[in-house]
């Protein structure tokens, strides 16, 4: 029973993905409820049946009590069948009828739907630029994606257990109320006037508040994850104390924003209970009257009182339920900011998978300028023929890593082209674009797995004995063998920590030049490949480094020079232009900029402030 209400709604099947998400809450809750419109159609009738059930009862006890006025033996001639199917009703078939609402809400809705929203959003979040991801915090981003799907199911679940519940009760209440004496309407319709108005004043500033709230709590998880993703400068800067200032600041925003909740709910608790008070006695006070007036029977009173009562004990309920519900849509708001974003990097409408031939690369008229005046890359014209290896060096700022970004496509180019083997790598999928270039950065941080999943990142589907072979090849079997985490697994089953931080940064650098190893993808982009080694395991690298070359289409960055002497051409950048180019040879020869970074260079690295020898 428990697996055919849990599988009613299957929350990772196939959906159509949109590169621009509903930005009002509305749309954006309904396109993620698509898959559960038939269970909750379901959801509602079910809730406006137990309602109804309920209200019947309080008239069936009413009923009981002014039968029970005469002789008992013919009370029991007269109704008994009647009493004995009111308890089987009641032991059956009501509790078969809220068995399946609350399966439906319990089993069906609440699990399944935070985690549609969850799946859904962690791919379009997946799906967004690097660019994106550099104007955020990746704490902030992850408390998002966490805290606003059981956000949105508890609304979801708020609708049908008490919203929904709550409407078909009234109603049905004023129904009975209406069938005992018509007057006995007029107390309870001016409390639901006074109701309502509690209920908008709270709704109206519950959900700001609660959005401020979520606001609040998304910025402290980003500073105290920002905080201890840097432990390492944390600690060697010895400013824990200060951290703990740039977390408190956040903390107490949060602290004032949720007091600030708080108290809206207090006033409604308080004002709640004095309603309350009014409609005890505006209902059963007036029922009375009518009793002793011989309007009403005794039954009336009865189905009054319990009525009043219900509603005194439910009223709290409801108003919470309804306030919950707003400020989990707030949560929901606040989650949209992230989730809600389109995305601003995506294939073009006819985007083919790259075509890859020869490995020519043709980068012509590209300036990119991340929107700023200055600074990134101005004009640059290059071609680098099949096969050819190009060293690219210059100062820190003269646009190296720009360049890459852009041949990756983190980001696209203000103006100018990039092609590769003649297509346009604007028209072509990102991901077939980044399957053909393998990549080795400066800063070598891996996953927090294991180091087999981190190698065979490169290629899945690479057997273990390539997986063995690209390690050796990249100097990393030997200390992998060696390596054990805490939990005892050893080898390639142990985990690095988040970022590799397990590892020195030399071992990291190699597991990265593992993992390009495998790809082997036909372009190769080197940025400080080598940085992170010792003198001598550098000399063995080189040699692998090289070997990796043959055949490749490649453009190393390097401050230490000695690493990209040997390259086919080398292209000297300055504040974004392309300002010398050839071999090491004539560079030299030239006298110019790179051989004022050669003549400068301490132990193979560019001197990155100097200036241009005159």
């Amino acid at each position: 029973m428990f697996r055919f209400f849990e599988n009613l709604v299957d929350p990772y099947a196939k959906y159509r993905q949109t590169d621009t998400p509903p930005r009002r809450l509305l749309p954006f809750m309904l396109d993620y409820a698509q898959p559960f419109r038939g269970v909750f159609v379901w959801a509602t009738l079910l809730s406006i049946v137990v309602a109804a059930v309920e209200i019947w009862l309080i008239w069936v006890m009413g009923w009981v009590v002014d039968i029970l006025s005469g002789d008992p033996q013919q009370v029991w001639q007269d109704h008994g069948w009647a009493l004995i199917g009111i308890g089987a009703f009641i032991l059956v078939l009501r509790s078969l009828i809220q068995a399946a609402d609350v399966l439906l809400l319990n089993n069906t809705i609440l699990p399944n739907f935070g985690t549609l929203i969850r799946w859904r959003a962690h791919g379009h979040v997946l799906r967004q630029s690097v660019g994106w991801f550099e104007n955020d915090f990746a704490g902030r981003i992850a408390n998002r994606i966490m805290q606003t799907p059981p956000a949105a199911g508890e609304a979801v679940f708020q609708i049908f257990d008490a919203i929904t519940f709550s409407i078909a009760y009234v109603v049905g209440a004023m129904v009975l109320l209406g069938d005992a004496d018509p007057r006995l309407m007029i107390p309870m319709a001016l409390w639901l006037v006074l109701y309502g108005a509690l209920m908008r004043w709270t709704v109206v500033r519950v959900g700001p508040a609660s959005k401020a709230a979520s606001d609040a709590r998304s910025l402290v998880t980003g500073r105290v994850v920002d905080s201890y993703t840097n432990i390492h400068s944390v600690k060697m800067f010895a400013h824990t104390g200060s951290e703990l200032d740039y977390a408190k600041e956040a903390i107490e925003t949060s602290r004032k924003t949720f007091q600030d909740e708080m108290r809206i709910y207090t006033i409604m608790d308080v004002t709640l209970m004095v309603l309350n008070g009014l409609l005890i006695v505006g209902v059963v006070g007036w029922a009375l009257a009518l009793w002793m007036q011989g309007a009403a029977s005794t039954g009336a009173v009865a189905a009054a009182t319990a009525l009043t009562l219900r509603l005194n004990a439910m009223t709290g309920w409801i108003m919470w339920a309804l306030t919950s519900f707003f400020r989990q849509l707030g949560v929901v708001a606040e989650g949209m900011e992230t989730i809600a974003q389109p995305i601003a990097l995506t294939d073009s409408g006819g985007a083919q998978p790259l075509r890859l031939t020869d490995g020519r690369i043709e980068i012509k008229g590209l300036s990119h300028h991340y929107g700023r005046e200055a600074g990134g890359l101005d004009n640059i014209d290059i071609v680098i023929e099949p096969g050819e290896k190009v060293g690219l060096i210059g100062r820190s700022g003269a646009g190296k890593s720009t360049l890459v970004k852009l041949l990756l496509r983190f980001y696209d180019a203000e103006k100018g082209t990039i092609r590769i083997d003649g297509q346009d790598i604007s028209e072509v999928t990102q991901d077939s674009l980044r399957l053909a270039i393998g990549m080795v950065q400066q800063d070598s941080s891996l996953l927090h797995r294991s180091v087999r999943d981190n190698i065979l990142y490169g290629r899945p589907d690479a057997s273990e004995d390539d997986m063995i072979r690209a390690a050796r090849q990249a100097q990393a079997h030997d200390f992998i063998l060696d390596l054990t985490d805490p939990k005892g697994r050893p080898g390639y089953d142990a985990h690095v920590g988040e970022r590799g931080v397990k590892l020195s940064g030399g071992q990291r650098q190699r597991v990265t030049l593992a993992r390009v190893i495998l790809k082997d993808a036909p372009i190769l982009l080197l940025d400080e490949a080598t940085s992170a080694l010792d003198s001598e395991v550098e000399a063995v690298i080189q040699d692998t480094l090289y070997g990796m070359m043959e055949g490749k289409t490649v453009i190393a960055i390097a401050h230490r020079l000695s690493t990209i002497a040997q390259m086919d051409r080398i292209l000297v950048m300055d504040a974004g232009r392309i300002v010398e180019e050839g071999t090491h040879d004539a560079l030299l020869a030239r006298g110019g900029l790179y051989a004022g970074f050669w003549a400068r260079q301490s132990g193979g690295f560019i001197d990155a402030d100097s200036e241009a020898a005159e």
